[in-house]
């Protein structure tokens, strides 16, 4: 018994066509929302670090 090429939507894990990338809109949705999440919480901590960075050079260059 074979069985037929596919994929599984990323969200769910149903098994869907191989030239879709998720099985509904709100599947798609989801993932989307996921997507700016991660992207937010990286613009986050890359500003922290550089915050982190300058107090550490306002330190070590400027200290009496």
């Amino acid at each position: 018994m074979a069985v037929e090429a596919h994929r599984h939507c990323a969200i769910c894990g149903r098994p869907i066509p191989m030239d879709e990338s998720f099985c509904s809109d709100v599947c798609q949705e989801a993932y989307e929302m996921k997507k700016n999440q991660v992207a937010k919480q990286r613009k986050i901590l890359v500003g922290l670090v550089v915050i982190f960075v300058l107090i550490y050079i306002f330190m070590v260059f400027f200290k009496h």
